[in-house]
Formats: structure tokens, C-alpha cells, sequence
């Protein structure tokens, strides 16, 4: 009976496209629903710290008197809490995957100053 259910699958998979890609050359679409990386546009930023209070777990560093937002993208879990909390909108998930890495790192990035208008 085993043999049956091998052959079939052997024949099957003659016949239909393959699952795979040749990575770096070919790249796959990605699935519907894909959440992503979490993206931050820094000028938009106002550095009030409501997405690091919602992250559970506590990949994003706000600091406000250097002006740095910081994520650790390897503890980043893509829930979306800090994209959904965010008062200006200035988080968003991109639908691509994080780029491998080699080593583990802190995507840090400077937010500039707002000019004050009166």
C-alpha cells in the first residue's frame, strides 16, 4: 500500500511546477498577509515612546534626549502593536523580509529636529 502512495507522489511531482527558487537569482512573491519588518519615518517621528511601551517584547528603544529610535529587529516578533498605537502614523509594516545577517544588530536611526512654527 505504501508503494502505491510513493509512486503516486513521485508522478506528481514530475508533472507540476517546483516549490523552489534559485534564491539570489529567482525571488518568490510574497504570501498574501506577509506582515513583514516594522519600517519608521523618522521625520514624521515624534519621539513620544507609546510604541515601546506597547511592544511585549521590548525590541523598540525610544531616547529622547539623543533623538534616537531603535529597533532590534531580532527581537521584533511582527505583531503590528506599535504600527496600530502610533499617533502619527509614522510606523509602518513593509511586506518583505528582514535581509539575513551574519551578526545580530540595533537599527538605530536619528530623528531631526521639528522646526517650532508660532
Amino acid at each position: 500500500m505504501g508503494g502505491f502512495k510513493l509512486g503516486k507522489m513521485t508522478l506528481r511531482g514530475l508533472f507540476k511546477q517546483p516549490e523552489t527558487v534559485q534564491y539570489p537569482a529567482q525571488r518568490k512573491e510574497p504570501p498574501a498577509g506577509l506582515k513583514g519588518h516594522v519600517c519608521n519615518d523618522v521625520a514624521a517621528c515624534i519621539l513620544c515612546g507609546i510604541c515601546a511601551k506597547r511592544c511585549p517584547c521590548g525590541a523598540i528603544q525610544v531616547d529622547k534626549p539623543a533623538r534616537t529610535w531603535s529597533i532590534d529587529r531580532f527581537r521584533c516578533v511582527q505583531c503590528g502593536n506599535c504600527v496600530r498605537e502610533c499617533p502619527k502614523q509614522c510606523l509602518a509594516m513593509e511586506p518583505t523580509y528582514t535581509p539575513p545577517s551574519t551578526a545580530k544588530y540595533v537599527d538605530s536611526f536619528e530623528v531631526p529636529e521639528r522646526e517650532k512654527t508660532a
